[in-house]
């Protein structure tokens, strides 16, 4: 069975780089959707999403989906993140043990709340004092599935969506990972995931349409659609590893490491430490660099992060708890960015 692991890590590793290695610094920017890429998480975003190697539970449909089959029972856990310029972040996830066989089905749902926009057009450029809200979200379908505690491997098909009333763009996504973890009392992992991989987005709706005089000589409107251009989803390969260090029997504090290939952004390299105290709190902090960045463009959440999580079981001596999570990420401009979260494990 060894050598089984050893083949399926080795073939992730090797896809993995092929990817890496694919990208394209010319096309940085070009992508959309960057939804896609934020956090909506606190345990993880608390260590700047440096734990792709033992990320578990709900929000590993985020990160590394392997990680969903890494539960003990059901586990329902719901986001919010105050993000930059007054945007927030709602998200839910489930994790749902399918018999005794190691499989995990997994459900998630992250939505962006932009607020209100005054609605203007070509005619009213002042505004006619209505408004609208953008919808962005996307949903998830995810399964992962656990052989022997050794080998996680899962995958996750998702809907992207951004609109208005009149005008819409979709895709299809796929993200798959796997994780390993080996070591006397298992504390070494190592993960591979690829995410956002999939159709390209484009607007079309009536708003696309314009009411335009016939150039003939007959009089009358005629009406003409634009076409707007295709845009990519934001690829990209993270690569991680952690170590546990075990401080007697209940107690865990963990290093961990983590690359991350941007298809169309710099790459990122970065790691955390968590330390566990018990099942009842947990305490953490991160730091995520920009490879080859340019001091003069202002990224958005590279530095420091930080969070900490409490656990506690609804009554004693039961299986049954309820957690809340916070994190805290470093911005070079605006204020920084909130998460909080709360957790339900049976």
């Amino acid at each position: 069975m060894n050598r089984k692991y050893t083949l399926m890590l080795a073939f992730s590793a090797y896809l993995g780089m092929g990817i890496a290695v694919a990208g394209n610094p010319d096309r940085q920017g070009e992508a959309g959707a960057n939804q896609l890429i934020i956090n909506p998480w606190a345990r993880s975003a608390g260590l700047h999403s440096m734990n792709t190697a033992n990320t578990v539970g709900p929000e590993a449909t985020y990160l590394n989906v392997a990680g969903l089959s890494r539960v003990s029972g059901t586990q329902i856990q719901l986001g919010h993140t105050r993000y930059i310029a007054e945007i927030n972040l709602n998200a839910l996830s489930l994790a749902q043990p399918i018999g005794k066989g190691g499989g995990v089905f997994g459900v998630s749902l992250v939505a962006m709340d932009l607020g209100e926009f005054e609605y203007t057009t070509t005619e009213n450029p002042e505004g006619s004092g209505a408004t609208f809200s953008p919808t962005y979200f996307n949903m998830a379908l995810s399964y992962s599935h656990l052989f022997e505690n050794k080998v996680s491997v899962g995958v996750t098909g998702k809907l992207v969506n951004e609109s208005i009333s009149n005008v819409a763009a979709r895709a299809f996504a796929i993200d798959a990972g796997v994780q390993y973890v080996t070591g006397e009392n298992d504390n070494f992992k190592f993960g591979i995931a690829l995410r956002n991989v999939g159709s390209k987005m484009h607007f079309a709706g009536e708003g696309l349409s314009k009411q335009l005089p016939n150039p003939g000589p007959v009089s009358y409107n005629n009406t003409y659609y634009e076409r707007a251009t295709a845009y990519e989803l934001p690829s990209q390969l993270n690569i991680g590893a952690s170590y546990d260090w075990l401080l007697g029997k209940q107690n865990r504090l963990t290093l961990m490491g983590n690359f991350t290939s941007n298809a169309f952004s710099r790459d990122q390299l970065g790691g955390g430490v968590e330390l566990s105290i018990g099942k009842n709190f947990a305490f953490r902090v991160g730091y995520k660099a920009e490879l080859d960045e340019i001091k003069e463009e202002a990224t958005i959440d590279n530095g420091i992060s930080g969070g900490l999580s409490f656990s506690i079981p609804v009554r004693k001596g039961s299986d049954t708890r309820i957690a809340l999570d916070y994190a805290y990420r470093q911005t070079k401009i605006f204020n920084g960015i909130h998460n909080l979260g709360l957790r339900l494990e049976f």
